[in-house]
């Protein structure tokens, strides 16, 4: 495979902090960090190795806590410069995890629930995690253009990033997205280009791209900088903790589109578990997937190790990959955890939107509605265990996937200016 990039493939150790490698997750060969991200012998996926640091867990704790309120304050974990609060980003993260009580009462949690709600990023979903780490990545392999395919939420990310770090952007989603999401990302001046497909049909010309002579200089954050754009997704885990008050929640709730930010959740649980951060016991991760697209629940159900792909028709956009790149790994985690992998209709979607807005005042996307009616189906079940500590995770705003709701939202009555007539309307 071509490394595409304007300087060399490999780079001085200080760029990328405790990282040390790219990994196979197959296999287990190592390579140079490079902008590669798949293996040179088998073809499985790439992901960033590290030397952490160890001994000292407290000293460690206190070092994170006294950083900045964002992402950076986990930049010894991360495969990025010690100095990389003072260069030019969003600075994503450390956002709000909300002791849902309202929401718990609903569903009939009589434990802890929580609602991590990364909709309080600076392009208002977690997007702007990953695409942090992989502009880091960029900008040390010498990459000129940023890209991405992108079911919306990316293309907005990488369009606000490249904007604030000085990059040019060109990012690529399927013809049909939200208007909302459409209008978010190419209102930060880059080009957006639209393909006449799904997200499936997107992701396969982007891979196209990268091997052609167009696409020299381009770093895509999800394919050829993949390794390191999937390691923001673990600063959800790392914040959930701290948040906790350094302690693992006792089950979590993540959204499934391409399984990517499931898969590093529970490695940075991991992670904090070796470093000694966190007590170290048991704890489930459960998928969420709408039924329109449910590739990875459907192998849950069924007993499958392999993931057969479907062609997406659900309300929610943004997790419309029928394609699922870390579906096996997906399937891997929610069984060894004791976990599962579930999904609900279209119109439990909007129920739990409304929901989740109702008790708790928090918006959710479409992403977030699955990830809330999940949980519920997975109480009425018996799958998850309401006395325990738990974290539901909405990951982007509402405000971008209005088209949702609309239908079956608006306002409670239309009056005249009286007090007759409000008293008519049953208002009073």
């Amino acid at each position: 495979m071509a490394v595409q990039s304007v300087e060399s493939s490999t780079t001085s150790a200080a760029a990328f902090g405790p990282a040390v490698a790219l990994s196979c997750r197959e296999c287990g060969e190592r390579f140079d960090l490079g902008p590669i991200f798949a293996c040179g012998s088998c073809f499985g996926p790439l992901e960033v190795a590290y030397d952490l640091p160890s001994g000292d867990p407290e000293g460690l704790r206190k070092q994170i806590e006294a950083g900045p309120d964002n992402i950076w304050r986990y930049a010894p974990l991360l495969p990025v410069p010690a100095d990389v609060a003072a260069l030019p980003s969003l600075s994503p993260g450390f956002t709000q995890l909300v002791k849902a009580d309202r929401l718990a009462r609903e569903l009939g949690v009589t434990g802890e629930l929580h609602v991590k709600d990364d909709s309080g990023n600076p392009t208002h979903s977690f997007k702007d995690r990953v695409v942090a780490i992989a502009v880091q990545a960029a900008r040390t392999f010498g990459f000129t253009t940023l890209s991405c395919s992108s079911t919306g939420n990316l293309a907005g990310a990488v369009g606000a990033a490249a904007a604030r770090a000085g990059f040019r952007s060109c990012v690529f989603i399927p013809h049909d997205l939200e208007a909302g999401k459409v209008v978010m990302a190419a209102v930060y001046g880059g080009e957006l280009v639209g393909i006449e497909g799904n997200y499936d049909d997107v992701n396969r010309f982007c891979s196209e791209l990268i091997g052609d002579p167009a696409g020299e200089g381009w770093g895509f954050v999800n394919v050829n900088l993949r390794p390191y754009y999937g390691e923001g997704s673990k600063t959800l885990a790392y914040e959930i903790c701290e948040q906790l008050g350094w302690r693992l929640p006792d089950q979590i709730v993540i959204p499934i589109a391409s399984g990517s930010q499931l898969t590093k959740i529970d490695k940075g649980l991991k992670e904090l578990i070796k470093l000694g951060l966190v007590e170290d016991k048991p704890y489930k991760i459960f998928g969420a997937q709408a039924e329109g697209c449910s590739p990875v629940s459907t192998a849950f159900k069924a007993g499958h190790d392999v993931v057969r792909p479907q062609k997406p028709n659900t309300i929610a956009k943004s997790l419309a990959i029928g394609n699922p790149a870390d579906g096996p790994y997906v399937l891997d985690i929610a069984r060894r955890t004791g976990g599962a992998v579930e999904d609900v209709t279209d119109e439990q979607v909007v129920d739990a939107i409304k929901l989740l807005a109702r008790t708790e005042g928090i918006f959710a996307e479409t992403a977030g509605g699955v990830t809330v009616g999940v949980t519920k189906k997975l109480i009425e079940d018996g799958l998850l265990d309401p006395s325990l500590t738990t974290v539901v995770l909405n990951t982007g705003d509402g405000l971008k996937t209005l088209d949702a709701v609309a239908p079956t939202t608006g306002p409670s009555a239309i009056i005249r200016p009286t007090l007759d007539s409000f008293r008519e309307a049953g208002l009073a």
